[in-house]
């Protein structure tokens, strides 16, 4: 499934979709990357066929599961890895947040939810409840013997738990670990973003979208999509840089 034989470069971004529709996303997704950032490698893991012009290069994913992610990060071909799910737009300029691996093992934004589970859980065996759970989806990553040993064993922790949910393993195996590890700004992972937001909106411009508007699974009826659209900016009001995003249908 490869498509290209050269050496990627030292930076680069990992998408991981099984199913025709996570693939189609992680398209539209990395030609806004693509745009966006246009000297960083892409490469996608994927059990769909080729060809697929926005990636430089397609692998192969041999067991697909619904959170193959936690499998497949540490083969990623970068020296420095971004992995972000399918669900998003990158509208805005990366280099920032790769430079937060200059010193700190991975990057990643807190969850905006906060779970009453972690409440819950709290015991002596666990982390505190007060130590929050992040999200995956925008994920910054150095290849480091330290880094990689964190997300074998974020797997097996995952496999063992036998959820579909895989933050509640990666809260345990952060708490665990002696990464450093740094909170990005919640620019770098908008999970929420309309007209309402786009008007009240401080400070710097977004840089990923990671909506549900941009999910296959999570839009609704075709009421209930062309509402959301409705409800989001176009991506060039959102980051001027998002003007060389291709328009897709």
């Amino acid at each position: 499934m490869a498509l290209k034989a050269t050496a990627p470069p030292r930076r680069g971004v990992v998408y991981i979709a099984t199913g025709s529709g996570h693939f189609d996303a992680a398209r539209a997704s990395a030609a806004s990357l693509r745009a966006t950032n246009p000297s960083l490698g892409i490469v996608a893991f994927t059990d769909q066929p080729g060809p697929a012009p926005e990636f430089d290069e397609l692998l192969p994913i041999d067991t697909p599961h619904a959170r193959s992610k936690v499998d497949l990060m540490p083969k990623s071909p970068f020296e420095e890895t971004l992995f972000i799910d399918s669900d998003t737009r990158v509208v805005g300029d990366l280099s920032e947040a790769f430079r937060l691996l200059e010193r700190f093992d991975v990057a990643l934004a807190h969850r905006v939810y906060d779970p009453g589970r972690l409440a819950r859980e709290s015991a002596p065996h666990t982390p505190p409840a007060a130590y929050p759970e992040h999200n995956s989806g925008v994920f910054f990553f150095r290849r480091t013997p330290e880094v990689l040993d964190f997300l074998a064993n974020w797997a097996v922790a995952y496999h063992a738990r036998g959820k579909k949910a895989d933050q509640v393993s990666l809260r345990e195996q952060l708490w665990k670990s002696d990464l450093r590890i740094a909170i990005l700004p919640r620019r770098y992972n908008v999970r929420q973003y309309s007209w309402v937001d786009h008007l009240g909106w401080r400070g710097p411009r977004p840089v990923v979208l990671h909506i549900n508007l941009f999910h296959p699974t999570k839009q609704g009826g075709p009421i209930r999509k062309r509402l959301e659209a409705l409800s989001v900016p176009p991506l060039r009001r959102i980051n001027p840089l998002a003007e060389a995003i291709p328009q897709r249908k």
